[in-house]
């Protein structure tokens, strides 16, 4: 008597960033035959190049900010000179053994995400992939013998390719003297005076750090301020703070090229002025690496940008495929990248699916004050698209705050108007990335202030600022 089994599904990923890695875990655990294709490691560019080393300088760049605050808390550091007398230290960045640590740890991330991957059954395979149809990948590796090729079969198809910086023609980087920020992590030692051009959430959070480390830093913003597009209030603070760490930030001014000298570079602007620094950081954008891919070939539409067009399930206009992270033309975050990648497998394998909902999405900027945010902004309210009571709380007056001597910042909540349920909020403070997940739940859960408010918070704490506001939102019924 012959027995007909039901073949597993396959599913191929095409790039192994947080999407592509998500997506391959979520397949693999509703018993599906995954496939990860990855040219330079899992974790993609995300994890190697970008979000976990950036994240770790920044970090260091904390620790140096923290020790040099810390006579504001009554902390002092002295040795003792040649004469017996106390001496001040100076604070010194060893930035080689810096950029060793944070491109180690990035490299440890890609092999523990590896090793899970392993551990579920994924098959890895390395090599530069590109669409067959809407139905295959085709994998090249390079060997001595020459170019292997290898064609991976599948019913599901999620391509998370991930995006690449924006380079100018004008302004191209040598990776020595101007870089773009996957090039950083070859300094060896802090620039002397770094040129940033692009005041976005990448530069911003570059020049926020390196100013910390101890570089002399130019910001050059094509806008009023920087941060354009972010919480005007948390933006200005963020500007504040750079000038009054001695910064220098040029506003409405375009760079309209970067060339290397014999022994730094000059950025000559738009109206004609020229900067000389040491080393510049080019921030004007990204790129989706979506060309050559056989996107075209196989029907799958993109914008005029590049980018991939999705759905809320990340599906393309191609129903087998689906896309997530940089690539698509979603929110270019990796938490947005994982949650597409389990959509898209989930909602492929007739699992249980919620759509993304991208006004629920918090967000962080990594500068020092760190700006967080969820839902609505107070310029949509402003601009009558949503409808919403605003209601702003400096954090110096936290008790927490006083004692951890901070000086910058602001909770901000956004209810709507007559049932005060949370639509929104901005956070401005350190580790606000931490601190915005109680809004983040409460815009998820829709709360409504009065339900934010009986909340308990530790006395003294800086969450206590969120209760705070909220009891100041008070609902009368």
């Amino acid at each position: 008597m012959a027995y007909e089994f039901e073949r597993k599904q396959r599913i191929a990923v095409l790039g192994g960033g947080p999407g592509g890695y998500e997506a391959a875990l979520a397949g693999a655990q509703l018993g599906a035959d995954v496939t990860l294709v990855e040219r330079s490691g899992v974790g993609g560019s995300a994890v190697i190049t970008d979000v976990v080393p950036s994240k770790s300088l920044i970090a260091t760049a904390e620790a140096t900010n923290s020790l040099a605050e810390a006579a504001d808390l009554g902390v002092q550091f002295f040795s003792r000179g040649e004469t017996g007398k106390p001496v001040r230290p100076e604070i010194a960045v060893n930035l080689a053994a810096v950029n060793k640590r944070l491109m180690g740890l990035a490299r440890q991330q890609s092999e523990d995400m590896r090793a899970e991957l392993v551990r579920a059954g994924v098959r890895i395979v390395t090599g530069e992939g590109r669409l067959d149809g809407s139905s295959a990948i085709i994998v090249s590796t390079s060997r001595d013998s020459g170019t292997d090729f290898d064609r991976v079969e599948a019913d599901t198809i999620v391509v998370a390719v991930g995006a690449r910086p924006r380079v100018l023609p004008s302004a191209v980087p040598d990776g020595e003297r101007i870089l773009t920020w996957t090039q950083l992590y070859d300094l060896q030692t802090v620039p002397s005076h770094l040129i940033v051009v692009g005041s976005g959430v990448t530069g911003a959070e570059f020049a926020s750090a390196y100013t910390a480390l101890g570089s002399k830093v130019t910001l050059i913003s094509s806008r009023d301020q920087v941060l354009p597009g972010e919480d005007a209030d948390a933006a200005h603070v963020i500007e504040n703070v750079f000038k009054r760490n001695g910064m220098q930030v040029l506003s409405k001014s375009r760079a309209e090229s970067v060339v290397r000298t014999e022994d730094g570079v000059v950025a000559t602007l738009t109206d004609g002025r020229t900067i000389e620094g040491s080393h510049c950081l080019m921030a004007v954008g990204s790129v989706p690496n979506t060309s050559g891919i056989g996107l075209e070939e196989a029907g799958v539409q993109v914008t005029t940008s590049g980018n991939i067009r999705v759905n809320r399930v990340a599906r393309t206009s191609i129903p087998n495929i689906y896309a997530a992270g940089d690539c698509s033309d979603s929110l270019p975050l990796a938490s947005v990248a994982s949650m597409q990648g389990r959509t898209a497998v989930f909602h492929a394998m007739g699992d249980a699916v919620n759509p993304i909902e991208l006004r629920n999405v918090s967000s962080n900027i990594f500068t020092q004050p760190e700006i967080a945010t969820v839902g609505w902004s107070q310029k949509q309210i402003e601009e009558g698209i949503a409808q919403g009571d605003i209601y702003k709380l400096p954090l110096k007056s936290n008790p927490r705050a006083k004692m951890l001597g901070i000086r910058d910042g602001f909770v901000k909540l956004f209810a709507r108007t007559g049932s005060g349920t949370v639509i929104g909020g901005v956070i401005v403070a350190p580790r606000a990335s931490e601190l915005i997940f109680p809004l983040a739940l409460a815009v998820e859960q829709r709360l409504t202030v009065d339900q934010v408010a009986r909340a308990f918070t530790v006395y003294p704490s800086l969450s206590g600022s969120i209760t705070d506001a909220a009891r100041a939102m008070h609902i009368v019924l």
